[in-house]
């Protein structure tokens, strides 16, 4: 993967208008941070980055973080208990793995581009667009270490 692909004005760029697109239809929230390394567990690592952003503070607790670690080639994707209390444990499987096959083939932005389109869609199922919606957390790409 990558480092200066992803952290490139261009993939920014994208990753931003596949976030503004997928939250057109859910009251959901999508965010995407990148990090060179991450240790260990890529989940615990997600849950604590996803409490840094205050992910957890959305009304509806319906958030959710797509967290890349390039250089580790690690990945994970963490919703909040709002969707998590509605869907299995293993829900966002499938969008992981889509990823990684992406990511595989070198297809980096585009990957996360389509990992938030697939996040969007079921959150749309989840948590419909409302009128009176309102974004509560940033789109902007966020970076770690």
């Amino acid at each position: 993967m990558s480092h200066s692909e992803l952290r490139s004005r261009e993939s920014q760029e994208s990753i931003v208008k596949a976030i503004e697109a997928a939250e057109c239809d859910t009251s959901g929230e999508i965010r995407v941070h990148i990090e060179s390394t991450c240790k260990g567990d890529p989940v615990s690592r997600a849950i604590y980055i996803f409490k840094t952003l205050k992910m957890d503070k959305t009304a509806m607790r319906n958030a959710v973080l797509i967290f890349v670690a390039y250089d580790s080639r690690k990945l994970a994707i963490v919703g909040d208990h709002g969707i998590n209390d509605k869907v299995s444990k293993n829900f966002w499987d499938d969008i992981r793995v889509q990823m990684q096959s992406d990511f595989s083939q070198g297809l980096h932005t585009q990957g996360i581009c389509r990992a938030v389109a697939s996040v969007g869609a079921s959150l749309k199922t989840l948590f419909p667009y409302r009128s009176d919606d309102i974004n509560e957390q940033s789109n902007e790409v966020s970076f770690g270490n």
